[in-house]
Order: C-alpha cells, then structure tokens, then sequence
C-alpha cells in the first residue's frame, strides 16, 4: 500500500499549491483521506481529510477558506489546493489514508505517504 504526494515547492506568502497524492490498492466508501503537516520542531498538526465515499470534507481552523480538499475516485487520487499561503503555512505535508473514519490524530491513520515540502517565504 503506497500513498504517493507531490505539488510542494518554494512559494511567497499569497500564492497558491495545490498537492496531489496518488494511492495504490483500495480506497472504500468509507475511507477517509487527508492530510497532516509537520514544521520542524513541532508536532505533526491535522490539516484537512475527506470522507472517501460521501465527499464530507473537514479542516483545521488556521487554514478554513484558504484550502480545499478533493478526490477523484476513478483516479483514486486526492488533492489539496493550497491558496493565499502564509510563512506559518511552511512544513512538510503528509498524504493520508484511514480506514477507521474521520479523526484529527495521527495514530488513527494507518497509510502515510513520504511526504511533500511546501515553504512560503514572506
């Protein structure tokens, strides 16, 4: 089972990103995929997930308006559009993938990809 992530890059604070993550084997209606970020020195943060099946999607409150989450599921591939990005906005992403419902804790989530960096100069 693999979770590959792409889109990050070096941006400035009020451009846009949008990250993709592409997964291998089954992704059921009731799966949930996101994603959570890790800045150095700081704990790995809930971002954004979507429920696999009815397309619910959920955010942190730091980044409501700004981000939105997708899927397609014939590609079984989900995104996240990044935009008006802050410098606070700085980490690495890591694609998700649970199959035990939304939760906003790491450990609740089985699949991690290897991650993508996205850094937003000011």
């Amino acid at each position: 089972v693999q979770l590959q992530a792409s889109g990050g890059g070096l941006v400035q604070a009020g451009d846009s990103l949008r990250l993709s993550c592409v997964a291998s084997g089954r992704t059921y209606s009731s799966s949930v995929m996101g994603w959570f970020r890790q800045a150095p020195g700081k704990e790995r943060e809930f971002v954004s997930a979507i429920r696999w099946g009815v397309g619910n999607t959920y955010y942190t409150d730091s980044v409501k308006g700004r981000f939105t989450i997708s899927r397609s599921q014939a590609e079984n591939t989900v995104y996240l559009q990044m935009n008006s990005l802050k410098p606070e906005d700085t980490a690495q992403y890591y694609c998700v993938r649970s199959y035990r419902g939304l939760s906003t804790v790491a450990k609740d989530y089985s699949d991690w990809g290897q991650g993508t960096q996205v850094t937003v100069s000011s």
